[in-house]
């Protein structure tokens, strides 16, 4: 596609610009919401989109501060430390007029806990919930969880009869390619209200007048128009010719430009995100490699003489323009286990790697494909095109195969690639929620993302004790344990720390959010 005709296209799809008025926020990003499902999907852009829509019990504000959501309180029991008791808000109403109660939170978290639901790890520890009138929920835990809290920000609460009515009672089977109701149409209490949805062409929601908070938030956008434009080029110009107003993914070369253009303004923050790549070390023998009857991964040493292969100092410098922080650890800053010690582990030595896999017996290297996205992080195929190049100097010949995130995460939850990129953000702001979903060994209901088939009962065993562990000193020691063996086994590769890059006409008005998470309820329009 040339320039010109990626322009075309996109003033197709953002016809409505021109009568559009100052109060329409015309917004795009890289890529598009896998699916509107509120429970098949744990994935940031997807949970963007949703929480526009649909609402958790409780949220993160930009601060990383709990706010009050469809909760109003929430604390542990009086009576039982395995109970946390949460009183709803009354007064709420779904898009469709029906009355939000109790039931709808006890059928949306029993919901989420079902085999297809992407969301279970999350709510692993809940044995129970139940109703206690129609504005009182409890949940029973399997022992105390200090910080279940922390697990719900993302877990929407969806209608029990419209779900009914509309056989979307069941999660998206999302992998196994099922199109439900609730892919393509959306019912919940947020403050926007779905009008259209074309999937990976334009979303359009509009203002919802009878939200509860309407007089809490500025509410200033009355109408949002979503558009995914996946080409960097296309993707700026759009911004820089008025089409759109607010601009996600922001290409780091772009920035300058963008930043000097009349009317424009970009605002950065560090992201609560890591970019890495995961190795499939627990097979015998793997089928993306050279070998035969053996599996280069399971060496550690052949894992550290990678990672020594990457100079992160020069992706920083080069591919991302001095947008990133280069990482030793698959932990953001912000998250509760995060060592500045650990975070700086990772150094780049040609010559060591060389000798870890000859000593491995690699000495004349392996050939082995890597899986990337060329969608979803910043600069993500650019990146994993730098690490091939690097990998090369080793002696380890990367054959580079890019796709779009939808095709491209079912490869890592279902087990079919030896060699990826992922990208981790915490909303939990706490160490276990990486270990449940990256470390413990794969189950039905956690590990869904370790794609490296380590598994180590032990390990397990503490990841499973943090949800219950009330001594905090003791819990945040087990956290320290498990991440040195994370270190010392080179489960990942650790890349970098992502830095966001929000674009925006000078009179959209929001702060970036450290979870890439805007909430348009926040946004003014001047």
């Amino acid at each position: 596609m040339t320039k010109l005709t990626g322009l075309m296209a996109i003033a197709a799809l953002l016809s409505t610009t021109a009568v559009a008025s100052s109060e329409t926020l015309r917004w795009a990003r890289a890529g598009d919401a896998l699916t509107l499902d509120p429970h098949a999907q744990n994935e940031g852009p997807t949970h963007t989109i949703r929480h526009q829509m649909y609402e958790p019990l409780l949220v993160r504000d930009t601060t990383g501060a709990f706010e009050p959501a469809l909760a109003t309180e929430w604390a542990p029991s009086a009576s039982d430390p395995n109970v946390w008791v949460f009183q709803l808000r009354q007064g709420v109403t779904f898009h469709g007029g029906e009355t939000f109660t109790a039931e709808d939170v006890v059928f949306s978290f029993e919901r989420a806990k079902q085999e297809n639901s992407d969301m279970k790890e999350l709510i692993g520890s809940i044995t129970e919930i139940r109703a206690v009138g129609d504005y009182t929920i409890e949940m029973v835990t399997d022992g105390p969880n200090p910080i279940l809290p922390s697990n719900l920000t993302n877990l929407f609460i969806m209608d029990k009869g419209w779900s009914e009515a509309n056989n979307t009672v069941n999660v998206q089977d999302f992998e196994g390619g099922e199109i439900t109701y609730a892919t393509t149409n959306a019912n919940g209490t947020g403050p926007y209200v779905l009008t259209s949805r074309e999937p990976d062409v334009r979303t359009v929601m509009t203002r919802n007048e009878a939200y509860w908070g309407r007089d809490q938030f500025p509410m200033e956008v009355s109408e949002i128009i979503y558009t995914p434009i996946q080409n960097a080029a296309t993707r700026v110009a759009a911004l820089l010719s008025g089409e759109v107003n607010f601009l996600q993914d922001m290409p780091v070369q772009d920035l300058v430009r963008v930043n000097d253009a009349d009317g424009l303004t970009v605002k950065k923050a560090p992201q609560n995100r890591v970019i890495f790549f995961g190795m499939n070390q627990g097979a015998d023998d793997i089928e993306a490699d050279n070998i035969d009857g053996a599996n280069p991964l399971a060496d550690v040493r052949v894992r550290k003489a990678m990672s020594m292969a990457i100079n992160r100092d020069a992706i920083q410098k080069v591919v991302m323009r001095g947008q990133s922080e280069p990482a030793g650890m698959i932990a953001p800053p912000f998250v509760n286990g995060w060592t500045a010690e650990m975070d700086a582990e990772s150094s780049t030595n040609v010559e060591m790697a060389r000798s870890l896999l000859a000593d491995a017996g690699y000495a004349d290297g392996f050939s082995i494909r890597l899986d990337c996205p060329n969608d979803r992080y910043i600069n993500d195929e650019a990146i994993c095109q730098a690490a091939v190049g690097m990998l090369g100097q080793v002696g380890v010949t990367v054959n580079l195969d890019a796709k779009p995130k939808a095709q491209h995460f079912p490869l890592i939850t279902e087990g079919k690639t030896d060699f990826y990129m992922l990208g981790w953000g915490v909303p939990t702001y706490d160490s276990e929620y990486i270990f449940n979903f990256l470390v413990h060994g794969r189950e039905s209901d956690i590990g869904t993302w370790n794609g490296t088939g380590f598994d180590n009962d032990e390990i397990d065993a503490k990841i499973e004790s943090l949800s219950s562990n009330t001594d905090l000193a003791a819990r945040n020691a087990d956290i320290a344990a498990i991440w040195r063996v994370v270190q010392d086994e080179a489960l990942y590769i650790p890349v970098h720390h992502q830095v966001l890059n929000w674009g925006m006409a000078e009179g959209v008005g929001i702060d970036v959010d450290a979870e890439d998470q805007p909430k348009v309820k926040y946004f003014t329009m001047n």
